[in-house]
């Protein structure tokens, strides 16, 4: 070796071992991640950019752990990431920022303290950006939300609920209690139902003579402080949807369903516009099926919208697609994405999507109405995606394995600013320059870094494998930190929800936290999935669970090749859907040692009568299940509950009306009772289906303690008292 090859040498490997040592240390000063770091979380949630691009306001979403609640502030970054966020707002219930055209102010929506333990309803806020205090500009009695500034600036429109309190009902209620002398002692809490949708998960029981209107406001407060009059643009007894102005400030569009029981029909809402000032309104559009989010063209001429166009005979599962039509009443929408087979307008399941505040996005117009911008799904990804007006041609705006959760962009449409999360980041704003050729968009936001500095988090590791009829599927293996390939690891399968829904990447806590515990965390998109296409996500129809099952079981099978896995130890879970799906392994196999399953369904029929939405359309089901009994006992996992011998954990939140308790959990728990198999159920007050998504920050940590408790008990044999029979 010559004297430079020496000199090479000597020069290099003091760097190696500095690498090396760097890393070493590294290593030492990072924790795996814990079940309560979601207390230290923070999320960002509804990104608006400025209309000139140069700033960005958003949601800061943090938990207070003694009041064991969500607090939201509104913070604004510079959108070139050049200082770092400061707060705009100091409430503790401040969210929907929404900058008006000149960029001067933003609106938004503020719910005050209770005051002597009553609450108070949200309201309007305006905040000037030259700097001062926020000050209410509305005092609807039922509160107001949605708002959305005119193209002027002078208006905003906003959605609000008419008083029943006011003067007429006052004089209605006073009438009728003269003719009836029994209400004056006595008002009655009786409700009576006369729809099949009665009740909603989250919502409680529904309110029949109360509807969502549009209403508008003017945008300016006056010199004595004195709020301005509001006024209401759409009456009725059905709902409107969040308004979209018309470029010229003319007229307001929105979306409603206005059948009196829309169960009946395959249809969805529908387009409408009214008078800006008032007036009757009128249909723009309806396809059969129904539409979601709207956006008029920059020359108001058109109106692009996603939607859900039935099949005819009727699905399980319509891919939504992007439509156009003309402003014009009487004009046929035409798709734009028929040759697209993918979802547009669609996300990627996670537990840690902002808690609060909503997201955004929707549809973005390109300044000279040639193309539009939207997010899409494919194979577990979610990016934003151009499509031409003219032809639906596509090209990507953004790439790569993450999930784009809300976006918007500047008046231009030159900036998009959006919120990103992957699997080992829960999310972050970055800014995207529209008109470049795959940009490189820029971070402006390290909202977690000062915890996520600290964590040693595993990386997924992403396969596809080949399922019992040869149909490929996509999956993830997240391994322990510093796994170590030859040892023998306990696995946990995952099994996502919907179930027309997907896993993939996207920051996932309770993943992270088994690992980080020391399990292999298998999840995979089984058929029924989306993201991969409209006969993917259908094929499942009539038969779930069924095939799905089959698919979960080949990803198992396809971990155990890698020989780290102990076969003897493998344990079950999932939520939801995955509940059903978790209740259906347990039914047909004996190779999980535990498992837990969660807000599930055991009896399909149980299900049928009793869930927060119908089913009266062939779409899960052939027909009623007195119609055919034997189809949904087939396909219902209390069927074959007799053959149980995994220990089963059944979570359950109290308030769920989606999958109520007592047409799964508490179904398979008494079974399992009465057979002496090992059973626990664990149940948690006023939580709807939405515990591991947005339920109390508590009862989100013992939710994961327990899910993790129970397998630790049957996986790795440490004892757990809680569980034994008392």
């Amino acid at each position: 070796m010559n004297r430079w090859r020496w000199r090479l040498v000597a020069i290099a490997l003091p760097l190696v071992l500095s690498a090396i040592a760097a890393r070493t240390s590294a290593a030492q000063t990072h924790r795996p991640i814990t079940e309560t770091d979601l207390f230290k979380f923070v999320w960002a949630a509804d990104p608006q950019i400025s209309p000139n691009g140069s700033q960005v306001a958003y949601v800061l979403v943090n938990v207070n752990e003694d009041k064991d609640r969500y607090e939201t502030q509104i913070y604004v970054v510079p959108s070139d990431g050049s200082a770092p966020p400061r707060p705009l707002t100091a409430g503790r219930n401040d969210r929907s920022p929404r900058w008006s055209p000149s960029g001067r102010e933003i609106a938004f929506v503020r719910t005050p303290e209770p005051v002597d333990g009553k609450p108070k309803p949200s309201q309007i806020y305006l905040i000037s950006m030259d700097g001062g205090e926020a000050r209410v500009l509305t005092d609807a009695p039922k509160g107001a939300s949605s708002p959305v500034w005119s193209p002027n600036g002078g208006t905003i429109a906003f959605v609000s609920t008419p008083d029943s309190s006011s003067a007429q009902a006052k004089a209605d209620s006073a009438k009728k209690a003269a003719a009836d002398s029994t209400l004056k002692k006595h008002v009655s809490d009786v409700r009576v139902i006369t729809r099949a949708q009665y009740r909603w998960n989250g919502g409680g029981y529904t309110d029949p003579t109360a509807h969502s209107h549009i209403w508008t406001v003017p945008a300016s407060i006056g010199p004595t402080g004195a709020l301005p009059t509001f006024k209401q643009i759409t009456f009725g007894d059905f709902d409107e949807g969040e308004p979209v102005w018309s470029p010229d400030g003319s007229r307001l569009y929105f979306t409603s369903n206005r059948r009196l029981e829309p169960y009946y029909a395959t249809g969805g809402d529908e387009l409408y516009s009214v008078p800006a000032g008032g007036g009757a309104m009128a249909k723009v559009a309806s396809i059969d099926g129904g539409i979601g989010t709207i956006a008029p063209s920059p020359d108001g001429k058109r109106i692009a919208f996603t939607g859900n166009a039935n099949a005819k005979p009727v699905r399980f599962y319509d891919e939504p697609d992007l439509f156009i039509v003309d402003a014009a009443p009487g004009s046929s929408p035409r798709n734009l994405t028929t040759a697209y087979d993918f979802d547009v307008e669609s996300g990627i399941g996670s537990d840690q999507h902002s808690p609060r505040a909503g997201s955004g996005g929707g549809i973005i117009w390109n300044r000279d109405g040639k193309s539009l911008v939207v997010v899409t799904t494919e194979n577990g990804t979610a990016n934003l995606k151009r499509f031409s007006a003219a032809d639906g041609k596509v090209d990507s705006v953004t790439t790569g394995d993450h999930e784009v959760v809300s976006y918007s962009a500047s008046a231009d449409g030159s900036k998009i600013v959006t919120l990103v999360s992957t699997a080992t980041n829960i999310g972050d704003l970055y800014v995207v320059d529209a008109n470049t050729a795959r940009p490189t968009p820029k971070q402006i936001t390290h909202i977690n870094e000062p915890l996520f500095s600290q964590l040693d988090l595993s990386v997924p590791e992403e396969f596809w494998y080949k399922s019992f009829d040869g149909r490929r599927v996509q999956g993830w293996i997240l391994k322990p930190p510093h796994f170590d390939a030859s040892k023998k690891y306990p696995l946990i399968l995952e099994i996502h929800g919907g179930p027309n829904s997907a896993y993939g990447s996207s920051f996932t806590h309770e993943f992270l936290w088994m690992a980080a515990k020391g399990y292999v965390v298998l999840y995979t998109n089984p058929r029924g999935s989306t993201s991969y296409g409209q006969d993917f996500a259908n094929i499942i129809q009539f038969h779930y669970p069924g095939d799905d099952y089959k698919d979960l079981m080949a990803g198992v099978d396809e971990v155990l090749k890698r020989g780290y896995v102990d076969s003897t130890r493998m344990g079950v879970t999932g939520g939801s859907g995955g509940g059903v799906l978790t209740n259906w392994t347990v039914t047909h196999t004996h190779r999980f040692a535990a498992a837990v399953s969660m807000r599930s369904i055991a009896d399909w029929s149980g299900f049928w009568y009793t869930a927060d939405f119908t089913l009266f359309n062939p779409t899960w089901f052939r027909t009623a299940p007195w119609e055919d009994p034997k189809g949904f006992a087939e396909v219902s996992p209390i069927t074959y509950v007799a053959n149980v011998t995994t220990p089963l954990m059944l979570i359950e939140g109290e308030a769920d009306m989606r999958t109520p308790p007592a047409d799964g959990g508490e179904q398979m728990f008494r079974a399992l009772k009465y057979l002496h198999k090992p059973t626990v159920m664990v149940r948690f007050p006023d939580e709807t289906h939405e515990l591991s998504r947005s339920g109390k920050p508590w009862h989100r940590v013992e939710r994961l303690r327990h899910i993790v408790g129970w397998f630790d008990k049957y996986l790795q044999h440490v004892p757990m008292s809680a569980y034994d029979v008392k």
